[in-house]
């Protein structure tokens, strides 16, 4: 479950295929919606019996899984208390993987004891109840355990496994989505803050594996990622999914650079795309607007450009109309060099 918090930034320092909703556009999802809201609150004490409810009208079985997860999305609070205690255990093991995953193990009962219980979880317990509810309606569905990068976690360097998610078998193809992250996430107040972001449902793997980095690299259905790959680039956050605004290029997160370097910046966006690009900065707790050029948008693409004629270290940030959606920091050398930095080497 990512926390979200503007002050946490950087005190710790998701050519791209289209994403795979594209498979299903002939399919409308709001009947499959729609029962899933009808069966707004209901119990887990009787799982088969959801599963049924969820999905015995829908024809098909990328339907049946869409009831299923946006039930699931829609019904379960992600758990601060246990996201602490998880969290503690993975400092206390760091280091120690093995360790951290014996732990791990011997916890998941009481995880899943409070999941059925209070409707509370966090990663694993979404990925658990995902899987059991694809199973009892006959749809093939892997829980995916790995690295999820967050302001908190995997920058720089892979820690221990942090995350779950699933992977799930729809006419006989493979596809990768997150409930967790889709359901909402825990305020800097530790308050769950329901919000539903269909960005992590059947996402593009290649989009999807910029922040999620499974141990067994089966999962990542792409071969586009290595796990350098993974803690160099930028830093995305939920709304870049919510947009579908992949990062192109730089194609790294920490940028070193010389002043009066021009360093340009692109994006793949949907076609359809309207939204405000702007980059930021924040100096205190206040916002700091670039003024950014050659901004154009075009055929699925975004690009702008800008220079920094100062010196010093930049926590920059990409927003779309209020949203941050990417960030890099970016230190500025003395020496000048006439150059624009393209995708090769940023």
């Amino acid at each position: 479950m990512p926390f979200k918090s503007i002050t946490l930034l950087f005190c710790f320092v998701q050519g791209y295929g289209i994403a795979q909703m594209s498979d299903f556009e002939h399919i409308n999802f709001t009947k499959a919606n729609n029962i899933a809201q009808l069966h707004q609150g209901q119990k887990l004490d009787n799982l088969p019996l959801l599963a049924y409810q969820l999905t015995y009208k829908l024809p098909t079985e990328v339907e049946k899984f869409r009831a299923i997860y946006f039930w699931v999305c829609q019904n379960i609070k992600g758990d601060n208390a246990q996201q602490n205690k998880v969290a503690r255990a993975q400092e206390t093991y760091k280091g120690n993987e093995s360790g951290y995953l014996e732990w791990n193990t011997n916890y998941k009962s009481i995880a899943f004891k409070t999941l059925r219980k209070s409707n509370k979880t966090m990663c694993t317990g979404y990925a658990y109840l995902i899987r059991e509810l694809c199973h009892l309606s006959n749809i093939e569905c892997k829980i995916v355990n790995g690295y999820g990068r967050t302001v908190e976690a995997n920058i720089g360097s892979l820690d221990v496994v942090n995350h779950s998610w699933n992977a799930v078998k729809l006419n006989n193809k493979w596809y990768l989505c997150d409930a967790s992250w889709s359901s909402g996430y825990i305020d800097a107040y530790g308050t769950f803050i329901s919000t539903y972001n269909d960005g992590y449902f059947l996402t593009e793997p290649a989009f999807f594996s910029k922040t999620h980095f499974p141990k067994d690299t089966t999962w990542l259905l792409t071969k586009t990622m290595s796990a350098e790959d993974f803690i160099q680039a930028p830093l995305l956050y939920g709304e870049a999914y919510k947009y579908d605004i992949q990062p192109k290029s730089p194609k790294k997160m920490n940028l070193i650079i010389n002043k009066g370097d021009t360093i340009a910046f692109s994006f793949v966006s949907p076609n359809h795309f309207s939204g405000t690009i702007s980059m930021v900065r924040f100096i205190g707790e206040k916002e700091k607007e670039y003024p950014i050029n050659d901004l154009k948008y075009s055929n699925g693409s975004i690009s702008f450009t800008y220079t920094f004629n100062h010196k010093g270290s930049f926590d920059t940030h990409i927003k779309v109309n209020t949203d941050l959606i990417a960030s890099y920091t970016i230190k500025v050398r003395r020496k000048k060099a006439q150059q624009i930095h393209e995708t090769e080497g940023l």
